[in-house]
């Protein structure tokens, strides 16, 4: 491998650089105008309206102010009619898109070309407006699209090939130069660089990484080189599972949004059934003239239609999940702002998601005239050989005091229990107290171990034959930023609770540090799943956030579930409903408090269509209001609206 050294820093050649350009830059003509093109529609109709306007001006009404009406009515509302006569024919409905077109026509038959050519014209550019806030808030979630990795340079015997992602295996060794993207998630076999993983955690500063570091798909390496050892497959690869929650987001819609939408349909049919009994009515009843008559409809078909109503939650939504996709929040959908912006409670799992995951050495206790350094080796010594999570506590302790672990003999591990093994000559052992009250007593320990166990903490305790040596109390520390986490929920009037398979003491150590409401320990999982009910059942909405397997019935429960990103596992991010991609559990609260503001600017924008709506519908047959101002108010509202969702991007 440290041959292919020589050739990491050499620069592509131009060919190979021209080649990747077409597949970086295709379809970009066309991008912008599918982008733009809308806008564009709605400002040429406005120009033709002008020049209309101007003609008349100068020449009086004629054949040439009429053309320039007829092109500004087909340039913008092209667009709105096709999409009217779609759910028309497709859907048998009607919609919004279709009443502003017919208003605008009817405007026309009564020679009101000016007001029909300005509704068209300010319809378009509020429609163009929206089709940008969408389009900005998916582009935005579907930025890391763009930093999906199509190659690999794969290195096999001292030979380095280019292939496609989609070939790589686990246990494949890539390499991976300065500037480029990681092409799949794995460790660091060799070399040192930092990584920039803004893309995948939203972390603004690059993280270093060393051999034995992890690293992620679609994240833009620094000035190192890395040699790289595959751990997942293209299409299990964290980058590929934000992806597809990605098109999840973009299409799952909230259901005050889908009631909008069923809204807006019955609602139109209503405002047309009006309209129609407006043309009719007033001039057998009332003596209306059928000019007068028809005009006052076609304000009243304009000033009553739900633009701003149908405008007021999309967009809105659209840019609060953006906006929490570029803080490394990433959510499957906007019905799960609502819920969020509803949390009562929020529950954590313990073990690597309200800590982290790995306990450390507390208290070391020598007996029998030991030193402590002593004991410390001994433990060690026994550990060495042993997986568990606890030796490895043990293990790093002895290294961070420059204690040297030597190899045992004899080794045999005590299910459940602890280890075993000859060392120096002595039998010993290592592990639960429980031991040590089926062989030699707990003898002068007993205090000890009593107070340790009583203050939360695991104890392991070193005998012999010839008596207890010593005990070791382990932790697990909780996460730097948790107790933060939790206040700011608690300051957010959220209940947080604690699930845990942990035993009680430890578990109310925990959550006593913390600052946690609710405590449930010694869970299995489908416990945990109960718990979660049974919060709902006495709360309401329910947040669940973990990072393990055993976490997912729970997470599945949970009104809305909250997973890890970078240390989560696969069913923990497959169930969840929000991933926090930097693990930091402050997110939660920023969740609850994006819900909330999303929540906040809905209601805000529907009071205000409603209000605007009402009062124009009043204006028209109160005040006789023009077309024009009719136009002007209420595709106002419908601009004030969106832009109103806009202030979500921030």
């Amino acid at each position: 491998m440290s041959a292919s050294y020589e050739r990491l820093n050499e620069t592509p050649t131009a060919p190979a650089a021209a080649a990747a350009l077409p597949a970086y830059g295709a379809g970009k003509g066309g991008g912008r105008i599918a982008r733009y093109g809308e806008g564009l529609a709605a400002l040429a109709s406005g120009v033709l309206t002008a020049a209309a306007w101007g003609t008349e001006d100068v020449w009086g009404p004629g054949t040439a102010s009429i053309v320039l009406y007829l092109l500004a009515y087909v340039v913008g509302g092209y667009v709105k009619a096709k999409e009217g006569l779609e759910t028309l024919i497709a859907e048998r409905d009607l919609d919004v898109n279709l009443l502003m077109i017919l208003a605008a026509i009817g405007a026309a038959c009564i020679g009101y070309w000016a007001e029909g050519a300005v509704l068209i014209f300010i319809f378009s550019l509020s429609g163009a407006l929206e089709s940008y806030t969408m389009a900005r808030s998916h582009r935005d979630i579907s930025s890391l699209m763009e930093c999906k990795p199509e190659t690999a340079t794969l290195v096999r015997n001292g030979e380095e090939t280019v292939v496609p992602v989609e070939r790589l295996e686990v246990g494949d060794i890539v390499v991976v130069r300065p500037g480029e993207r990681i092409p799949a998630d794995g460790v660091v076999k060799e070399g040192a660089s930092a990584v920039n993983q803004a893309s995948i955690t939203g972390e603004s500063v690059p993280v270093d990484k060393m051999p034995g570091d992890d690293v992620f798909a679609g994240t833009m390496n620094g000035q190192g080189a890395l040699f790289v050892e595959v751990t997942q497959p293209s299409a299990s690869t964290l980058f590929a599972k934000i992806i597809r929650m990605v098109q999840e987001a973009q299409s799952e819609k909230p259901a005050s949004q889908r009631f909008i939408e069923r809204f807006e349909r019955i609602y139109a049919r209503i405002i047309l059934a009006a309209t129609a009994l407006l043309i009719v009515i007033p001039p057998l009843l009332l003596g209306w003239s059928w000019s007068q008559t028809f005009y006052k409809a076609m304000v009243f078909l304009v000033v009553a239609s739900p633009c701003a109503l149908v405008a007021s939650i999309m967009p809105a939504v659209l840019s609060a999940i953006s906006n929490g996709a570029r803080h490394g929040l990433l959510l499957k959908g906007g019905a799960y702002l609502e819920h969020l912006a509803e949390a009562k409670v929020v529950a954590f799992d313990k073990t690597g998601t309200l800590t982290e995951g790995r306990p450390v050495v507390t208290d070391l206790i020598a007996y029998g005239g030991k030193a402590e350094e002593e004991v410390l080796r001994i433990a060690a010594s026994l550990e060495s050989l042993s997986e568990h999570p606890l030796a490895e506590a043990v293990l790093r302790h002895a290294e961070e005091r420059g204690v040297r672990a030597e190899r045992p003999s004899d080794w045999t591990s005590l299910t459940g229990l602890g280890v075993q093994a000859q060392f120096e000559g002595e039998l010993w052992r290592i592990g639960k107290p429980a031991m040590l009250d089926d062989t030699i007593g707990r003898g002068p320990a007993e205090h000890d171990i009593e107070r340790l166990e009583g203050e939360g903490k695991t104890v392991v305790a070193l005998y012999s034959d010839r008596g207890i040596a010593g005990v070791i109390a382990m932790r697990d520390r909780l996460r730097p930023e948790a107790k933060t986490a939790i206040a700011r929920l608690r300051e957010l009037g959220v209940r947080v609770a604690m699930l845990t398979g942990d035993q009680s003491r430890t578990a109310h150590a925990i959550a006593a540090e913390a600052g946690i409401d609710f405590v449930y320990a010694e869970l299995l999982p489908q416990d945990k799943a109960e718990r979660i009910k049974e919060l709902q059942q006495s709360y309401g909405c329910v947040v669940m956030a973990g990072d393990g397997v055993n976490d997912a019935p729970a997470l599945a429960t949970a009104t809305v579930g909250a997973a890890m990103g970078a240390t989560g596992s696969d069913a923990a991010l497959e169930t969840a409903d929000l991933v926090l991609m930097n693990d930091d559990i402050g997110h939660i609260a920023t969740a609850v408090e994006l819900g909330r503001r999303t929540r906040a600017v809905v209601r805000q924008n529907l009071t205000f269509a409603i209000a605007v709506i009402a009062m124009l519908i009043f204006s028209n047959f109160a005040l006789d209001i023009a077309l024009p101002f009719g136009v002007v108010g209420h595709e106002g509202s419908t601009i004030l609206v969106i832009l109103n969702g806009l202030r979500l991007l921030r």
